[in-house]
């Protein structure tokens, strides 16, 4: 069965009358869930467990022992049906349907309006987790995972920042400023302080925050954050952190859409992507956008495909921005080498095969790679290449001059680590053949070196073409 789609919001119930039908263990569990939550429960059952009575009774609502009558839907926010009886359940379900009033059965999904999730409650912060009635099992065990993080002082950490958030209306206009000094407090000295224990000290730091805060001029700040190959999973943890930390993203060509999905949804996005024949923006002009932004007090999230500081132009950038006084951080990332080896399955170094690897651009200033072939050839390394496709025959051709045997094994990675991933492999003579064949546009990673034939991801017919060359000799 295909599973509607579900979108999650938090229901205002304080004051309002919440209908439950039925009396068993089905309401009672539900009751629960609304103990001390401000709203007016209302059962309506023949027969109503003694249990179910005392918390009704408890949070001032009302008990009818009879069968439902549409008429107990007037003035509910929400209704649940845990009756016993068929035939009463399709009847709650259709009657509130007609009057408006969102109605969940349990387990029964075709009769429900609305999906009850599995909550975490630490008031006046919730978590509600939610399968979309998939499995709710499931959402279970995420429920007992995420609350067995979350100290049991949090919800008066939530109200301790809430004064500290009215009190910083009053002090500061300047909207950045305030949720500024929100997110210190709330990832900072002054949380570690307060969930450890130490309320009187976390105050005091508060204090001092705001104080600062009301004299402080917003200083803008640039990370340059290496997102890996393509694969989100493969996002390092303080990159994830800066991410969601920043006010403003400028990203390039080379980032996956989901790595962005770790952003704030308020964040700005600044798309400056570059590839061989087509430029966005000039390196000048993304050194101008980084500095203008920074200097206007933002925080700037500067996002790259795999590690900046491999053929990223990242130290151009760093190098711009200290010379116009800007504050930088550097979030390295995994680099297309490692991220596109391992998912491959081609080791970059092997004790009996290569004894080192060697990074190395194939596009030079003006096209074509000015580099020492012979060298290169006489090297026992993995030699793995970048922005290397477009001159893919020129490379083949080049290394094999230089003293590379033409049947060393080679590959081909495009899209590392992300779905479409593909990987072509032959040797190093029928390689660039190969890559028009198949139609590659990249990006795309080369690899030439023995440790190739060694691949588990290669299709059966190019393990058997392909033979280390010196386990051949």
């Amino acid at each position: 069965m295909q599973l509607d789609a579900t979108f999650p919001v938090f229901h205002l119930v304080s004051g309002r009358k919440v209908l439950f039908v039925g009396g068993g263990d089905a309401c009672l569990r539900k009751l629960r869930l609304f103990a001390g939550k401000g709203c007016r429960p209302v059962v309506v059952a023949p027969v109503i467990d003694p249990a179910v009575a005392a918390l009704v009774e408890a949070d001032g609502g009302a008990l009818y022992h009879r069968v439902f009558a549409p008429k107990d839907l007037d003035g509910a926010a929400l209704v649940f049906a845990g009756s016993a009886d068929e035939s009463e359940l399709q009847a709650v379900s259709a009657a509130a349907r007609r009057a408006g009033v969102p109605v969940n059965v349990p387990d029964r999904p075709q009769l429900s309006s609305f999906i009850m999730p599995a909550i975490i409650d630490r008031a006046p912060i919730t978590v509600a987790v939610s399968s979309a009635g998939a499995s709710p099992v499931l959402a279970r065990r995420i429920k007992s995972r995420i609350e067995s993080l979350l100290p049991a002082s949090l919800g008066r950490f939530a109200q301790f920042l809430q004064r500290f958030r009215e009190a910083a209306k009053q002090e500061l206009t300047d909207f950045e400023q305030r949720r500024r000094l929100q997110e210190s407090l709330a990832e900072g000295r002054v949380a570690e302080l307060f969930l450890s224990g130490d309320e009187p000290a976390a105050e005091a730091a508060a204090q001092a925050a705001l104080r600062g805060a009301t004299s402080a001029v917003s200083e803008g700040s640039v990370v340059l954050i290496g997102a890996g190959p393509g694969d989100p999973d493969l996002l390092t943890l303080r990159a994830v952190r800066a991410l969601q930390e920043a006010e403003v993203i400028v990203h390039d060509k080379l980032v996956d859409p989901r790595v962005l999905d770790y952003a704030r949804r308020d964040a700005r996005r600044v798309y400056v992507g570059k590839s061989r024949a087509s430029h966005t923006c000039s390196q000048a002009q993304i050194n101008e956008i980084l500095i203008a932004e920074a200097r206007a007090g933002h925080r700037v999230a500067r996002v790259k495909g795999g590690d900046p500081y491999v053929f990223g132009r990242g130290a151009e950038e760093i190098a711009a921005l200290r010379d116009a006084g800007i504050r930088t951080e550097v979030v390295p990332g995994l680099t297309a080498a490692l991220g596109c080896g391992a998912a491959a399955g081609i080791p970059l170094t092997h004790r009996d095969l290569a004894s080192g690897v060697t990074i190395l651009s194939g596009h030079g200033l003006k096209g074509e790679p000015a580099l020492d072939w012979s060298a290169l050839a006489r090297l026992n390394h993995t030699l793995v290449i970048y922005m290397g496709l477009a001159n893919l025959a020129f490379l083949s051709a080049r290394l094999i001059e230089g003293g590379l045997s033409r049947a060393t094994p080679a590959a081909i990675i495009e899209n590392g680590t992300r779905p479409d991933q593909r990987i072509v492999a032959g040797t190093l003579s029928d390689l660039p053949a190969l890559a028009t064949a198949r139609g590659l546009t990249g990006p795309a990673l080369i690899m030439v070196g023995d440790v190739v034939a060694l691949s588990d991801a290669l299709p059966e017919a190019a393990r058997k073409r392909l033979v280390p060359l010196r386990f051949a000799s």
